[in-house]
């Protein structure tokens, strides 16, 4: 279990490399303790990011924007407008990386339900492709993980699709299941997403204010 209280910080469309380089002086600011725990809620142009263990067969041959590799956990996934991202920049206080993402699969799910969305989180059968994330009860996935712990501090975090271009996961393979299919609360719900409401939502079910 993941004991947290968060420092709630709205940004607006962040270029993904000026992320990475916040993303890094937020991580000291918390270890050095010059910072409180905190959750920043951000969106990035166009970019599809990608971990270490992610093959090369699994990223688009030409996607007219960045491709770029990442520390995080996880595999390929798309950053874009229409997507909500959440950095993580927490100490664990002795948690480990099964409490933090199960902590925030919980999270997550109950924002979106006080939204009306049901979701859910799966298992992942031993030998198989991780499945951490939130998926909708038809295994549609609406939200991407992937996080990095190093001296008990967390990065990186979520991406929640409110309204990006889905077709976009067509040209490669999101999170090495390459039979996911993604979706996005606006396909859910067949109408306009109120994304203030999303911020708001998530960001109170995970403790942040």
């Amino acid at each position: 279990m993941v004991d947290s209280s968060l420092r709630r910080v709205d940004l607006g469309e962040v270029p993904y490399d000026e992320g990475l380089r916040l993303m890094s002086e937020w991580v000291e600011e918390r270890r050095e303790g010059r910072a409180p725990d905190r959750l920043f809620l951000l969106s990035h142009p166009e970019v599809i990011t990608y971990g270490k263990h992610t093959a090369v067969s699994d990223l688009p041959v030409d996607p007219g924007f960045p491709v770029v590799p990442v520390d995080r956990g996880g595999h390929a996934t798309y950053h874009g407008p229409g997507q909500l991202v959440g950095y993580l920049v927490m100490n664990l206080r002795g948690g480990g990386p099964a409490d933090v993402v199960r902590w925030l699969e919980t999270s997550l799910i109950e924002g979106l339900a006080s939204l009306g969305y049901e979701t859910v989180r799966r298992d992942t059968p031993k030998g198989a492709d991780s499945l951490v994330g939130v998926w909708t009860p038809q295994h549609h996935k609406l939200v991407s993980i992937g996080m990095r712990i190093r001296g008990g501090i967390t990065s990186h975090g979520f991406a929640l699709n409110i309204d990006p271009d889905l077709t976009v996961f067509d040209r490669f393979t999101a999170c090495r299941l390459p039979d996911v299919e993604m979706t996005s609360l606006r396909r859910i719900s067949g109408g306009a997403v109120d994304e203030a409401a999303v911020r708001d939502a998530i960001a109170k079910h995970l403790g942040a204010s």
